[in-house]
């Protein structure tokens, strides 16, 4: 159980949540990519490839859940969240060409914000321990 709502919190850690097609999740994801647009003053070529690529960074994170959730392996906290900083990196390393040095600052302030908490979920602000574990 503990394993599974760490994965599910690291799914929801990304700056732009894509995994539903509900018509909801359709408008907040296209709400989340509107502002993101606006905070880092993306031209419509860049919203297209910045999309895309938290897209796939999405697309390995639940990829990731799924394949543990699969396998019935537990992995620990630690265990994901180093996956999720690998995924994260990688997604740093495909958006440097497609974003100015600015914007890519602004986006690191942002991913940061967002995973500590600061847009109402997540671990508070400094945390650095895993959540109590749920029964």
């Amino acid at each position: 159980m503990k394993a599974s709502v760490l994965a599910l919190a690291l799914l929801c850690a990304s700056p732009v949540v894509f995994a539903q097609s509900s018509p909801s999740a359709t408008g907040r994801e296209a709400s989340h990519m509107n502002n993101l647009a606006t905070l880092l003053d993306l031209t419509d070529a860049q919203k297209v490839q910045v999309q895309a690529i938290l897209q796939q960074e999405h697309a390995k994170m639940k990829e990731a859940f799924e394949q543990a959730k699969s396998s019935g392996t537990k992995p620990d906290w630690q265990q994901m969240k180093a996956l999720h900083q690998q995924i994260q990196q990688e997604t740093l390393q495909k958006l440097t060409p497609v974003l100015s040095a600015t914007q890519l600052k602004k986006f690191q302030v942002l991913s940061r914000m967002h995973h500590r908490g600061h847009f109402g979920h997540g671990a508070p602000a400094g945390s650095s321990t895993a959540p109590p574990a749920q029964s």
